[in-house]
């Protein structure tokens, strides 16, 4: 009964303001993808023939993901999410070492998923300032910047590649689609997390130890 119960046990993962904050991010990315795919296919755009209301939608959902990441960012736990991203830009020995493809212990974030995020929060800025002037230059022709929807457009393929690679980690691949209950539920198996972030569980039972 003990050995069952301890495999139970669970560890608390991600804030309400860090799983918010994901939500938030990944909805409205799903949703500009859409309505930026049918703008850029020709055999979408044939399909739905009101591209003025398409391209609208694509802009008001950019406004409302950057209103939205604001709000979450003043009004949420800063604390937590400073103390994130100051784990996620530390890259010590053992990410490296686990980047190699060696075994490693890993922290909170493993090394992988730190690169993710710091991709995610750099194409995010990109499409924000590539996206501002695609829209500032077909009302003002002198912000025309050449090059501009080529940036869009490549951060569009790079997103979809790494978010190819999220899903599958995070759905599919059955050492790892546990940790999708952290960023739902906001808590996870401690034998699980034992396995994959053990220098996180050490380091919270070092500190709630009496």
């Amino acid at each position: 009964m003990a050995s069952e119960a301890a495999a139970t046990r669970r560890l608390p993962r991600f804030s309400r303001t860090e799983r918010l904050l994901h939500w938030t991010h990944a909805s409205a990315f799903f949703a500009l993808l859409a309505t930026g795919l049918i703008l850029y296919l020709p055999s979408l755009s044939t399909v739905i023939a009101h591209r003025q209301i398409v391209k609208n939608v694509h802009l008001y959902v950019a406004a409302a993901w950057a209103l939205a990441v604001i709000a979450i960012l003043v009004v949420g736990d800063r604390r937590r999410l400073a103390a994130d991203w100051r784990e996620i830009e530390s890259i010590d020995r053992d990410d490296r070492r686990w980047l190699r493809g060696r075994h490693a212990p890993q922290g909170r974030f493993n090394a992988g998923q730190k690169l993710n995020a710091i991709l995610t929060v750099a194409f995010a800025l990109l499409f924000a300032l590539s996206g501002f002037f695609l829209w500032l230059g077909e009302r003002d022709h002198r912000f025309i910047l050449a090059g501009t929807g080529t940036v869009h457009d490549l951060l569009t393929l790079f997103s979809v590649l790494l978010l190819t690679g999220h899903l599958y980690l995070a759905l599919i691949h059955p050492s790892t689609r546990h940790a999708l209950r952290g960023m739902t539920l906001g808590d996870v198996d401690e034998d699980w997390a034992r396995r994959h972030h053990r220098k996180w569980v050490d380091a919270e039972q070092s500190t709630t130890a009496p």
